[in-house]
């Protein structure tokens, strides 16, 4: 087993795909917070300490020269971000940590703007979970700047917003080509793209009214109605799964797991990859007020707003209801009539707080949606 472990994540550093880690990485570069190439480096590779000690060397001059990160956090790179966000294929977690990051620089941002700009730029790599390549590969390819020049050669990018080096980005792209080489297939070319729109979905329905975030690469079915089996934790979702209680066809809902339900906003691993070691990754639908894994595939929406410990449409769902989740409408609905949900929502009664004194029961207190960022601030 442990050989395994080291064929399938060799050496230091994160894990290899476009996962969250590589993906939030990756989106600091696009938004000028990090240095050209910076992101893509392999752990253990000896550009990755050359990297790192120019890094040190950038921000001591940064500093002497004034510059602030709100100076670097504007609008415009937080669009730059999104936009290498869906043409790198990456993971739904940035939709989340991008709207805290906004939050905290007093930048306004909303699931509005991920929806918008998902709309105009395509999917240009073919990189894990969904596709072929790891990140290292990506690197080799020409690195997220490739991906940047890309973008800016198409209209889709802010030349003009400011990266830690005190240049605009389109300076700092200046000696990138405006396509990528030939003789790799990691990166494709605007007019052959992956998918010809990005890959991170926004659904709304009476399940989701402040939404919900969908990865569409890699679905082999993009709609489905099926009856809902509703678990009020990870746990027992994931017993129900190994006890073989799991059919094809049926929505999971994974409830009270959102920020101020788990509390913390938990990733549903677990789930997901036990659903994908029984054969059932492409046959089951699964919602979650929870997060996913940035190597999570399949028909799944987290992020469910409102949550259920909220009382949110979510908390009504029983046993049997037929959901429908719908990425090419963008639609996330519980067939179930108003007039029914009313009736379940007289009924219903927030459950009794899994911490009732120290960090996570304050945290529990102040968090917010997970459709704002799940910032404590807000």
């Amino acid at each position: 087993l442990l050989e395994v472990e080291r064929r399938a994540c060799p050496g230091a550093g994160s894990c290899g795909g476009m996962f969250t880690a590589n993906t939030m990485s990756s989106i600091f570069e696009a938004m000028g917070m990090s240095l050209p190439y910076s992101s893509t480096m392999a752990a253990e590779d000896a550009d990755k300490a050359e990297s790192a000690a120019r890094s040190a060397t950038v921000l001591v001059d940064a500093i002497a020269r004034g510059l602030r990160p709100r100076q670097i956090l504007t609008r415009k790179a937080f669009e730059n971000a999104i936009a290498v966000t869906m043409a790198i294929g990456g993971s739904t977690n940035a939709v989340l940590h991008l709207l805290a990051i906004a939050q905290a620089a007093k930048v306004p941002l909303t699931l509005d703007d991920f929806e918008a700009i998902r709309a105009r730029v395509p999917v240009l790599c073919d990189l894990k979970p969904s596709g072929r390549f790891v990140t290292v590969d990506l690197h080799r390819a020409g690195g997220v700047p490739q991906v940047m020049r890309i973008l800016l050669a198409h209209g889709v990018l802010h030349g003009d917003a400011l990266a830690i080096t005190g240049q605009t980005i389109a300076e700092v792209l200046r000696d990138v080509p405006e396509a990528p080489r030939a003789d790799q297939e990691v990166i494709r070319p605007w007019d052959r793209p992956l998918y010809r729109q990005g890959h991170l979905a926004i659904l709304r329905g009476n399940l989701a009214s402040e939404g919900g975030v969908a990865k569409v690469t890699g679905v082999k079915t993009p709609r489905m109605t099926g009856p809902a089996r509703v678990f009020d934790c990870e746990e027992t979702c994931l017993e129900a799964i190994l006890a073989g209680r799991v059919r094809r066809g049926d929505v999971l809902v994974i409830r009270y797991e959102g920020p101020k339900g788990g509390p913390g906003m938990r990733e549903m691993l677990s789930p997901t990859a036990a659903l994908i070691g029984a054969g059932l990754g492409d046959a089951v639908g699964l919602i979650t007020d929870g997060r996913f894994s940035g190597g999570t595939y399949g028909l799944v929406v987290g992020h469910v707003a409102p949550e259920a410990a909220v009382g949110g449409t979510i908390a009504l769902v029983e046993e049997g209801d037929a959901i429908t989740i719908d990425v090419e409408r963008r639609v996330l609905q519980l067939d179930v009539s108003g007039g029914e949900l009313a009736k379940r929502r007289a009924r219903w009664k927030p459950p009794a707080p899994r911490y009732t004194s120290g960090v996570l029961a304050k945290y529990a207190k102040l968090v917010s949606s997970a459709s704002v960022g799940a910032v404590t601030d807000a």
